[in-house]
Parts: structure tokens; sequence; C-alpha cells
């Protein structure tokens, strides 16, 4: 018999990626990173003139930081315990926008903090990165949690069947971003993984009732 699978995101969702990123581009890149509504690449601008920085740069320093700086990044309060939890009663895999040659990195990231899954990497929307993992894993159930509205968004477009979880475990953040679960494309918006865990286990025991 098939187990149900949960699907998880990782930064913001298991592990805090933003503050540390701001940080790091203030003390020693000489950029500054103001949030203001969900505009990721206007965030971003030089110290020195104010002005914002260009895609180029933007993706070099993000590159930058995944390649060289991910040991600045911590779990999320509650995110080991839970999502090693919800381990004990589904398959959990993540699945994270990386480029592949950082799968590897990733893994050994999160074994070091506690969490050991399986890992999918993936660029653009996640929808057809999920419909291929849920078919390889045939569950009984699938969960997927993500921090992103538009994951969700292309989640539900590939896969009709799918319950959606809308987490964002970073509070600087959180009120900035488009809701899914306003926007219909989640079952839910939890931003805490000490609600989210009782929300999750109980779909879980939903599938198993059956």
């Amino acid at each position: 018999m098939s187990r149900p699978l949960v699907i998880s995101d990782c930064d913001e969702v298991l592990l805090r990626m933003v503050a540390h990123f701001r940080a790091w581009l203030e003390e020693k890149e000489g950029v500054d990173f103001h949030l203001k509504g969900n505009n990721f690449a206007t965030a971003m601008r030089w110290q020195h003139n104010g002005e914002p920085l260009g895609q180029k740069d933007i993706w070099r320093f993000l590159g930058e930081f995944f390649d060289h700086q991910m040991h600045r990044q911590d779990p999320i309060e509650g995110a080991v315990e839970g999502i090693n939890r919800i381990a004990q009663d589904a398959d959990v895999v993540i699945l994270t926008n990386l480029n592949d040659e950082r799968q590897e990195s990733r893994r050994r990231q999160l074994a070091d903090v506690g969490i050991n899954a399986r890992v999918f990497t993936n660029q653009g929307p996640k929808g057809p990165a999920l419909k291929s993992i849920i078919d390889e894993y045939s569950p009984s159930k699938a969960i997927f949690i993500d921090d992103l509205a538009q994951h969700h968004k292309s989640v539900r477009e590939e896969v009709g069947a799918i319950t959606t979880l809308h987490l964002c475990g970073e509070p600087s953040i959180a009120p900035h971003i488009d809701c899914a679960h306003t926007s219909g494309h989640a079952d839910a918006r939890i931003d805490q993984w000490s609600e989210a865990l009782p929300w999750l286990l109980q779909q879980l025991e939903k599938d198993s009732a059956r």
C-alpha cells in the first residue's frame, strides 16, 4: 500500500533565508535590502547611490549566497520537529528552487540541522516538477507546502487532487507576500509550525481513515 507524500519547500518553510541574505548583503556587499510589497527585485539597492540592482547583479548575489553562505541559514522555529513528526506518517521530500548543481549542498545543509529527506531541485514554476514526483511515488495522498503563492497556483494547475498549505515562517516578509489561500490556490495559510503541524497531521489522518 502506498503512503501519503508531503512535498515541502525549504527556504522560509524549513530554513530562514531572506534575513540572512539581507544581513550578508548589507554587511559584506554594500547592498541594502528593504522589502516593500512582494517585489524582491526592487528591494535591493546599492548603498552608495540608492540605485536598484540590475537583474544580472541580483542573480549573481543569489548564486554567491547559495554557493558560499548557506551555513548562515538556521531552521524556522518548529520546522525540524514538525517535518520529522510528519515523516513518521508519510514520505517527505523537499522541492527547492535551486540549480541542480546545488542539490547535494542543500541535502547536506538539511541533514546538518536534522532533516534527512530526498531533495529535488527545480527552476521556475513548481507544478511540472511536483507532478513528476507524484508520478514516481504514486502516493495515497499528496500535500504540498510552500511560501510563495505562484508555486501553489502552478501546482494546482498541474495537479488537481492535492492538498496545499501556504506557510511562510519568516515574519519580516510574511505580511508582504501574496496569499495563496486568499487566491484559492491553497487549502490553508498558516505561518507558524506550532499551528501548521496539527493541521498537517489532521490532513494525513483524513487519508488514513478512508
